[in-house]
């Protein structure tokens, strides 16, 4: 299977090569019209300097990102709204020194899938998993405080989860997982991929990162399935 992969990667990059104007996006149609079905997880697009090719990998691609499992979170300074709409902040180090922590991101407030799955589900399983002995549970996302105080009283949840905003992107620079939606017809700038991860006392323990927005791998019962 992986030589019949690598025959039609290395077939799909000669035919592209001849057109090095050929965008990512243009090419993963072309991909997903020239590779089987059952192929197309087993291979990456990839720039060079003739223009974009493909290259076969023995396993499915895997987002990546600057963290990862056994790695200590970098510090970055979140903040949120309380009772009185004051503007009050948190720090990584303090949300995870000394605790059992889950933090999850979503790619912005008020958003579908954030709204609709991933932030209830954490919410409804908060229970679950305090019992397995997690101290915090926070949201993290690329907006603004007073939003994200807003998208709690929408949602009409309590301190089940924290619902914090890295509204300059802090956080989710550090970690690598940025999410460039600036080209999208509802221009969201640059977000932060989906992702959940446990850390204790500041250690990376588990990282389930999506690709893009994509919601798979990163909900609450992955994680309590983990624990």
């Amino acid at each position: 299977m992986a030589a019949m992969a690598a025959t039609t990667a290395s077939l799909t990059a000669s035919k592209l090569l001849r057109f090095p104007s050929t965008s990512l996006a243009s090419a993963a149609r072309f991909q997903s019209l020239t590779l089987p079905r059952r192929l197309l997880s087993l291979s990456k697009p990839l720039r060079s300097g003739r223009g974009l090719r493909f290259i076969a990998s023995a396993s499915p691609s895997i987002a990546t990102a600057s963290i990862s499992v056994g790695d200590k979170l970098p510090d970055a300074t979140l903040s949120y709204l309380d009772s009185e709409d004051k503007v009050q902040t948190v720090s990584i180090s303090d949300l995870t020194k000394g605790k059992k922590a889950v933090l999850f991101a979503v790619p912005g407030a008020f958003t579908p899938t954030c709204s609709l799955k991933h932030v209830p589900g954490f919410v409804e399983k908060a229970g679950e998993l305090r019992a397995k002995g997690v101290d915090t549970i926070a949201c993290v996302s690329v907006n603004d405080a007073f939003v994200m105080k807003a998208w709690k009283e929408n949602l009409k949840i309590g301190d089940e989860v924290l619902l914090l905003s890295d509204g300059n992107g802090e956080f989710t620079r550090a970690l690598g997982v940025e999410l460039d939606l600036r080209d999208k017809p509802v221009g969201l700038g640059v977000r932060s991929r989906r992702y959940s991860l446990l850390a204790e006392d500041g250690v990376v323990k588990l990282l389930n990162l999506e690709e893009g927005g994509a919601f798979t791998i990163s909900s609450a019962d992955d994680i309590l399935n983990a624990l």
